[in-house]
Order: C-alpha cells, then structure tokens, then sequence
C-alpha cells in the first residue's frame, strides 16, 4: 500500500483531521502508552497533517522525556494522533490507525516495535 489520504478523529466527532500514511509502514509499539491503549501507529510529517476541526477540545498529556504531545479529545476520550520529533529531528504526527475512517485494523501486519526498551 502506497501512501494515501484519510480522514480520521475521535470516538465523537469533535476532533476530525486528514493526514497522508503509508499503511505498509505501521508499528505496534509496547511501551507503557502505546500497550495499554493497544494503538497501532502510523507516521507522517506534520505538513502531511491537518486538523481540520476540534483543536479547543483537544487535550495534551506527555511523559518520559517530553518529546511526544499524545492528544486526546477531552469529551469522548480518545487519543487520534501525537505530535512529536521524529528521530531525525523533523516533527512526525503519529496517527493512530484505528481512528482512520474505514480501516480494517485485522488486515494490516504492523511491525513490532520494543518500545519498553528505549
């Protein structure tokens, strides 16, 4: 799968956004947040993201070492994306696929990622 457009958001609509992913290309990360919320992540540069509505009901929550923005919508409670520097220092928007609209989450095969250890 090539990368393509989809619109995603949150549980109650109030957060909707349109981002470019490459499904192929997702992980499945078993650090503290990740493994509990059992999200399954995909990465495009924030020019490639853009929060079309719902930014005043957003809300932040960061740990470790501050460098991820895990935002979620203050009403329904869902964490949609993250905003966060990529390894290569460019600002990434993680999205989590299960938010995408019209995904099937069972027909991917997202790349384990050891997320416990970094």
């Amino acid at each position: 799968m090539a990368k393509q457009v989809f619109g995603g958001g949150c549980q109650c609509g109030a957060v909707r956004y349109e981002t470019t992913a490459d499904l192929d290309q997702a992980i499945s990360c078993n650090c503290s947040r990740c493994g509990r919320l059992g999200l399954i992540l995909s990465f495009s540069p924030v020019e490639e993201f853009q929060l079309q509505s719902g930014e005043d009901a957003l809300g932040e929550y960061q740990f470790n070492q501050h460098r991820i923005r895990h935002r979620f919508c203050k009403t329904c409670g869902v964490q949609s994306f993250a905003i966060g520097t990529g390894p290569d220092g460019r600002e990434m928007a993680a999205i989590n696929v299960r938010c995408l609209d019209g995904i099937d989450v069972h027909t991917l095969h997202p790349k384990q990622v050891d997320g416990r250890s970094f």
